[in-house]
């Protein structure tokens, strides 16, 4: 049971998933802390109104902090404008390239005598009139 346990652990698909979920939490916390530190402070200097991701309201003495979930949000929707453009869109070209539709199946051939297209179907060639078999 181990040794099957270990062979599982040892395949290629599942180092590779462990390493691009460590490396994605890793660049999740750098766009965590690129919009909370960076962009927000950025955009509230612009519209000359404070940092929004200290925005909170207050019911029964309870404390909702609004301005972290727009940080959330931006974050969020950093990491899948990244994951898109730079993961998806590549993938889906490379896959596009390599799955090249097969050719149609001929609706013509040749006529043996006058050699002009014919369709597959014609026991008569129309330009020769020659029989074919």
């Amino acid at each position: 049971m181990a040794s099957g346990f270990k062979q599982f652990l040892l395949r290629g698909n599942v180092v590779d998933m462990a390493v691009g979920i460590v490396i994605g939490a890793a660049f999740a916390t750098v766009v965590a802390s690129f919009t909370k530190d960076l962009l927000t402070p950025f955009i509230a200097a612009i519209f000359q109104k404070p940092d929004f991701s200290g925005f909170f309201f207050t019911i029964n003495r309870s404390k909702f902090l609004y301005g972290d979930f727009v940080n959330a949000v931006i974050s969020f929707l950093i990491v899948s404008l990244v994951v898109y453009y730079f993961v998806v869109v590549p993938m889906n070209a490379l896959v596009a390239r390599s799955h090249k539709e097969p050719p149609a199946d001929p609706t013509t051939r040749k006529c043996p005598e006058c050699l002009s297209e014919i369709p597959i179907a014609a026991k008569r060639c129309a330009h020769c009139t020659a029989v074919i078999g």
